[in-house]
């Protein structure tokens, strides 16, 4: 979310989309669908989701206009566009815009990465995903991970494959440009990360999501992402108040976002 990052403000350490951030830019609007594979399919395409016929995650498809998760030949994904203009194109990490009928090692393969306008990609299918033990896909043969390492994870590992692949395309073809696609498993559940990743936060939030409201907001504001006059949204009724919940509660929910914080920082 916009304010999770401390390169947004937030309260987990990123230093490495900071030093991104330092050279490059920093956007602060983004239409998002509030779903993941719509918003995926969207940010792909450069179309609204329901022209790509995701207007719900692909395992809720139904039979009606936009909602069908059957992305069509006609909305084309970047990588096509960049491919066709003579561009190396890779994917790794969660794809989650393929149909389920369509998962299996028959195919049909055209809603897949390689279908989609990428040379290369290694990641999974579903929506959500062991870190640990990942169902994972190379192109579009099933592998699986490496059985003798305690200490494999999705994201370490995909980053390994994407340094990787810049490697040998740059060696191969260095004149030609490429496009990446990196989309990491973090930070959607299952939230997945050594114990030592999220120890780093103990402590960090038995102020409650209140106050972390105000602290984030706060941060922006300093930052100059959001106007000085912004104001907070109101809780909604349905959220609980931080100082309604019981001594056991607030310890349960503290722990659950140290380890998003650890999660986010590790990825």
């Amino acid at each position: 979310g916009f304010g999770q990052t401390s390169t947004f403000g937030g309260p987990a350490n990123t230093p490495t989309l900071q030093r991104l951030a330092d050279e490059g830019l920093r956007y602060n609007r983004f239409h998002t669908t509030a779903l993941c594979s719509p918003t995926r399919a969207a940010m792909l395409s450069g179309r609204n989701h329901h022209s790509v016929h995701t207007g719900v995650i692909t395992e809720m498809a139904t039979g009606f206009p936009g909602y069908d998760g059957s992305w069509p030949r006609e909305a084309a994904s970047i990588a096509e566009i960049l491919r066709g203009n003579h561009y190396s194109t890779a994917a790794v990490g969660k794809w989650h815009n393929t149909p389920d009928h369509e998962l299996s090692a028959a195919g049909p393969f055209d809603r897949w990465p390689s279908g989609k306008g990428f040379d290369y990609w290694y990641g999974f299918q579903g929506g959500e995903a062991s870190q640990w033990h990942t169902p994972l896909f190379e192109n579009t043969v099933p592998v699986e991970p490496p059985h003798d390492d305690p200490n494999w994870h999705f994201s370490e590992a995909i980053a390994e494959k994407a340094i990787s692949w810049l490697i040998q395309q740059k060696a191969g073809a260095p004149d030609k440009p490429f496009f990446m696609y990196f989309a990491p498993g973090a930070c959607h559940s299952p939230h997945h990360v050594a114990k030592e990743w999220a120890d780093k936060y103990k402590g960090k939030f038995d102020h409650g999501w209140d106050r972390q409201r105000e602290i984030t907001l706060e941060n922006q504001k300093k930052l100059g992402l959001v106007p000085k006059g912004t104001k907070l949204t109101p809780r909604p009724d349905s959220i609980p108040s931080w100082e309604s919940r019981s001594a056991d509660e607030k310890r349960l929910y503290a722990r659950m976002q140290e380890v998003f914080a650890g999660f986010l920082e590790h990825v």
